[in-house]
């Protein structure tokens, strides 16, 4: 199993930064790709972004692309996701997954086998 925990959530203006973490533990060795979901009230959960932990390709959604960066820290088993140029309709609740299994432009649920409780976010205009 891998345990994953969330981390920097808040309210910030419109505009504004944020920079969410997550630290993995556990059986973190069979990870092969770690990311991010959002789930905005009323609507369903979306994919935001997901890295591939050995060679670091990134792949994000159409509307993150430009403002959201997605880095992660191999020794401290750490994803990260910088959020610049917030908007409101950023304003969600945001949840880092991990995966076994990494192919290009994995963006579906059900390519995820781990889960965090999530870190709200909330953008004010």
């Amino acid at each position: 199993q891998v345990q994953l925990v969330e981390s920097g959530g808040g309210l910030v203006q419109a505009g504004g930064s944020l920079r969410l973490s997550c630290a993995a533990s556990g059986r973190t060795f069979s990870m092969n790709a770690m990311g991010w979901f959002r789930q905005a009230p009323g609507k369903e959960r979306q994919f935001v972004a997901v890295i591939r932990w050995g060679g670091a390709r990134t792949y994000y959604a159409d509307s993150v692309k430009g403002r959201f960066t997605i880095s992660r820290d191999n020794a401290k088993n750490t994803v990260y996701l910088q959020m610049d140029s917030l908007k409101p309709e950023d304003t969600a609740v945001y949840y880092c997954v991990a995966a076994q299994v990494y192919y290009s432009g994995m963006q579906r649920e059900n390519d995820y086998d781990y889960w965090g409780q999530g870190t709200q976010v909330t953008v004010s205009s």
